[in-house]
């Protein structure tokens, strides 16, 4: 199995964690974004959405979107379960997963901010700015969605959207935005980073992580 993935990437994250918590060997081909290497013919010829993840499952056809690489590795290997099977359960870990997924991400995207930049010519303040805002409405949200009586985000082992709060977590404290103002983030972020498959999938424990500046 071949996973394209970029090791700051939060998508990517999302899919390294959950096959570290299934169990399941990966390789990782590194896609560097920051050289534009998805931008390439080659590439393309492997996601033509030109992003990452993209995923190999060992029969030659690729998966792409991490939601959907999400949907196949839980449909694969179900345990152990990062959907739950009770339907009412299922829909609330899956809006709250996708509040990150479809709300906050989108707006912290790099090529919505490459336009940014060259079209109406943001500065790295502005840009700043509006990352930050959108982390706050959606953490917003999220708060209210998260069960305030579990450790991980709906329950006591990680789920679909506890890989989704966290990964978005990083990038929070990589772009500078304090979480105090949520604490049922910080609790399930805080009980993820005690779960080892999930440490060994954060962007500075992969293979092409650059060294910190």
């Amino acid at each position: 199995m071949k996973l394209w993935s970029f090791w700051r990437s939060t998508t990517s994250f999302r899919v390294r964690a959950a096959l570290g918590l299934k169990g399941v060997p990966f390789e990782t081909l590194s896609v560097n974004l920051m050289q534009h290497e998805q931008l390439s013919d080659s590439f393309a010829a492997i996601n033509p959405g030109r992003g990452v993840p993209a995923l190999e499952p060992g029969d030659g056809r690729i998966l792409t979107q991490s939601m959907a690489i999400l949907d196949y590795i839980e449909a694969t290997w179900p345990e152990p379960r990062l959907v739950p099977a009770d339907p009412v359960l299922r829909a609330r870990v899956l809006a709250a997963a996708h509040t990150v997924a479809l709300d906050i991400h989108p707006a912290n995207n790099l090529r919505l901010l490459a336009e940014l930049r060259s079209r109406f010519g943001a500065t790295e303040d502005q840009i700043r700015d509006w990352m930050h805002h959108w982390m706050r409405e959606g953490f917003t949200t999220l708060e209210a969605q998260l069960d305030p009586d579990t450790a991980f985000s709906f329950g006591a082992t990680p789920d679909i959207c506890d890989l989704c709060v966290t990964g978005q977590t990083i990038n929070a404290h990589r772009f500078g935005l304090d979480l105090a103002p949520w604490p049922g983030v910080r609790r399930v972020e805080a009980a993820c980073l005690q779960v080892p498959a999930i440490v060994a999938a954060l962007p500075e424990n992969q293979p092409d992580a650059e060294p910190a500046p």
